[in-house]
């Protein structure tokens, strides 16, 4: 049996190959390209191999998910551009926990609390473990009556991101797959974080928006005041909102650099899509671990803050609300303190 040959002369990869910019064709630098392949390493006896593969698929998200424009770059049959971007898809999927994963020490966990308390710009803020929000994805509506489902707020056809990230915006954690119709609260409660009580750890919390209950169990997540009254608890909720726009900048920063995928509609199947999304934070975090950072594009359109919060089942979440009094109390005695020695 024939296998297809590397063909050194079509331009995107004669470009590569030459040592050229990457990141023009493919969204990203060399550095994460090689660390990329690094991390899939599977070594095949035919076929395209690994780097052609992964060049593939890179250029398929670069230019929106479309089999026909990478089959024209790279000379070869738009079937065979189609199986290798599942190929690619399923390998990175493979090497997700190993990139997207929680910090797995103790160390590392108060170093993400120390970060979380300099962008609160508070010390009040130490036991902050990430940041969880979700993001709306547009997806070409799947035909037929399950297709409603899929349309959001905004009345757009979207698959939910649930991503938590710590205080450099690198996902820790991401739930993806559930209908744009679902509210934020909802798909926390269906995520294997949630059920599982998995994190944050004890005395530990996540910063979150409104659309999330104030809750100290199953899983801490701290939330502003609605309808703050006082000064301490407004001041409370711009320390806290400073601290959890990390979420958005790093949602802000993935769509940036895989815009042809986030900011027109995705189309794939609504079954393939949640993969493709999970693939983008794989990539995310390996750009952001070899210093490949990119500015998030601060005129596209963020999702708006969810100020209604689902009802929950009596006795479930145990509230956090004494909790963020506690921290809202810290924040304007140290305030005090501080005007009293000025």
């Amino acid at each position: 049996m024939r296998y297809c040959k590397l063909n050194p002369h079509v331009p995107v990869l004669k470009k590569f190959f030459d040592g050229g910019d990457t990141k023009t064709d493919f969204r990203l630098k060399r550095e994460s390209l090689n660390k990329l392949l690094e991390l899939l390493h599977q070594k095949r006896r035919h076929g395209w191999g690994t780097t052609l593969q992964t060049l593939a698929f890179l250029y398929w998200l670069a230019c929106g998910a479309s089999y026909r424009v990478v089959s024209q770059a790279f000379g070869m049959p738009w079937p065979t551009v189609h199986r290798i971007v599942h190929r690619v898809v399923d390998e990175v999927m493979a090497i997700l926990p190993k990139v997207v994963a929680l910090p797995g020490s103790e160390e590392h966990l108060l170093q993400v609390g120390a970060g979380f308390a300099s962008l609160a710009n508070h010390q009040a803020f130490d036991k902050a473990a990430g940041a969880i929000d979700g993001c709306h994805v547009r997806i070409k509506p799947p035909a037929g009556p399950d297709g409603q489902c899929y349309n959001n707020r905004k009345l757009f056809a979207s698959i939910v991101l649930q991503g938590i990230c710590n205080h450099q915006g690198a996902f820790l954690d991401i739930f993806v797959g559930y209908p744009g119709s679902v509210h934020d609260s909802r798909v926390l409660k269906n995520s294997p974080l949630y059920n599982q009580a998995k994190y944050p750890p004890q005395g530990f919390f996540l910063f979150g928006d409104g659309g999330y209950p104030c809750s100290e169990k199953p899983i801490a997540i701290m939330t502003p005041f609605k309808n703050p009254a006082t000064p301490s608890t407004e001041r409370f909720n711009a320390h806290l909102s400073k601290g959890r726009s990390i979420i958005e900048r790093a949602f802000g920063m993935m769509k940036t650099r895989f815009r042809a995928i986030f900011l027109q509609a995705l189309e794939v199947h609504p079954t393939f899509a949640p993969k493709v999304i999970a693939t983008c934070t794989v990539l995310h975090n390996i750009c952001l671990g070899v210093g490949d950072v990119i500015s998030p594009d601060e005129t596209q359109d963020e999702d708006e803050e969810e100020d209604v919060v689902e009802q929950c089942n009596p006795g479930e979440p145990v509230t956090g609300a004494a909790w963020r009094l506690r921290l809202c109390n810290q924040v304007s005695a140290r305030m005090s303190v501080k005007t009293m020695t000025i």
